[in-house]
């Protein structure tokens, strides 16, 4: 299997990257469930492990028999489990803020002031740190922006059990995202004398506190320029990280049972890729009288995605995850989870410049939910459904306005004029 083959590569002194793992589908779907799975399965084939819960929902204690708290505890063998609690991720995130505020002397000492224990959490919090913890956990910039850094990560493996799918989604289109207000935050800096003044200080600040150019590499005597472009690159590098299947596994989850559930899962699909992530699979959970016709029925909605079910758990006794394992019920799901290389994984743009034509894999959604605008004289275009917006450069040879646009096997084809 591919996941073995990484321990192996591992264990024989390659260093490879940690992988997130995580599930979108309805609330109920069983995406808590499928991110136990899967963390026992990367933990039974050697590989480190870190399951990540979001929630004071206490469902992953009881299917673990282990006891939760806020910093990695050790499960079983190679799998260990955290939950995160916002309020106490706001201390860590502080103090380094605190220490690099002493080291360049931007706020005269104002920050130590602050305590971060009498802080509460407000709206958006609970996302904006939760991110900052997967990144710790994780290191994706480390591993891309630092590429001098030979160490051995933490965990091979880190699944995420978020709060919603829809923060989830949020969460990884965020790069890519940020990558806009960076340009228009850039014109600000440049263009205006406070801008001038006060963006290097703010920009080395942050990156003192977040370690976000790696040890020793940080912003200190570059020019404002150089700092900007290293942010871009930055946010490049780590935007381009979900569309990769060895760095990121997406999943859908749901309850084939539920019309809504399925439903959803396609929606939540099309919601991914207009993120920008690549989407791995595809899961059901339901009894085990009927996994054989519901199989075809999830097969047929979610083709080209490879599907399998999740097996049925019982919960009415302690939970002997060894037998599940080894089931004959949990093969196919173990199969998806271990394959890093999916050639049915299709490209969600493809461009034809013989016919003028962009065509956009977006499933789950149809015409009338799906809107289009261009900017920067026809080079661009801006794609907006399912409250996501994402931006598609043309080749030259097709750029120009819009002419039309159909719907054809969940996929909208653009002709250019």
């Amino acid at each position: 299997m591919a996941a073995a083959a990484n321990a192996a590569s591992n264990d024989a002194g390659g260093v490879n990257p940690t992988k997130l793992v995580t599930f979108l589908g309805k609330g109920g779907s069983g995406k808590t469930t499928a991110s136990i799975f899967a963390a026992q399965h990367y933990a039974m084939l050697g590989l480190k492990t870190c399951l990540v819960i979001h929630s004071q929902d206490p469902t992953a204690e009881y299917l673990l028999n282990c006891k939760i708290g806020s910093s990695p505890t050790k499960c079983n063998d190679n799998l260990s489990a955290v939950r995160l609690e916002t309020t106490k991720m706001i201390l860590e995130p502080l103090k380094r803020l605190k220490q690099a505020d002493a080291r360049v002397n931007m706020t005269q000492g104002v920050l130590e002031g602050v305590v971060g224990e009498e802080l509460g959490v407000l709206p958006g919090m609970d996302s904006i740190f939760s991110v900052l913890e997967i990144e710790n956990l994780v290191g994706f910039i480390r591993n891309n922006v630092s590429q001098k850094n030979n160490e051995k990560p933490k965990f091979d493996i880190v699944v995420y059990d978020g709060i919603s799918t829809e923060e989830t989604i949020r969460m990884i289109g965020a790069t890519s995202k940020s990558r806009l207000y960076l340009k228009y935050m850039r014109n600000l800096a440049e263009k205006t004398d406070l801008g001038r003044v006060a963006s290097p200080s703010i920009l080395r600040l942050v990156d003192d506190a977040l370690s976000l150019s790696g040890r020793g590499n940080n912003l200190n005597g570059r020019t404002s320029s150089e700092i900007w472009d290293y942010l871009e690159t930055t946010l490049t590098k780590l935007s381009s990280v979900f569309a990769e299947p060895a760095k990121f596994g997406c999943y859908l989850m749901m309850d084939p049972n539920n019309p809504m559930s399925v439903n959803s899962a396609l929606r939540y699909w099309g919601c991914a890729i207009q993120a920008g992530a690549q989407v791995s699979g595809a899961f059901g959970i339901t009894a085990p009288d009927s996994l054989i016709a519901l199989g075809e029925t999830v097969e047929n909605n979610f083709s080209p995605l490879p599907c399998a079910f999740v097996p049925y758990l019982k919960l009415n006794n302690r939970l002997n995850w060894n037998e599940i394992m080894v089931g004959n019920q949990s093969e196919g799901a173990r199969n998806i989870l271990s394959d890093t290389n999916n050639k049915s994984l299709r490209n969600s743009v493809k461009f034809d410049p013989s016919d003028k034509s962009v065509k956009l894999f977006m499933p789950g959604f149809d015409k009338s939910e799906i809107k289009l605008y261009q900017f920067r004289g026809g080079s661009e275009l801006l794609v907006e459904a399912g409250d996501q917006r994402r931006v598609i450069r043309l080749p030259s040879e097709i750029q120009g306005k819009v002419g039309g646009a159909k719907f054809v096997d969940r996929s909208l084809v653009i002709t250019m004029r």
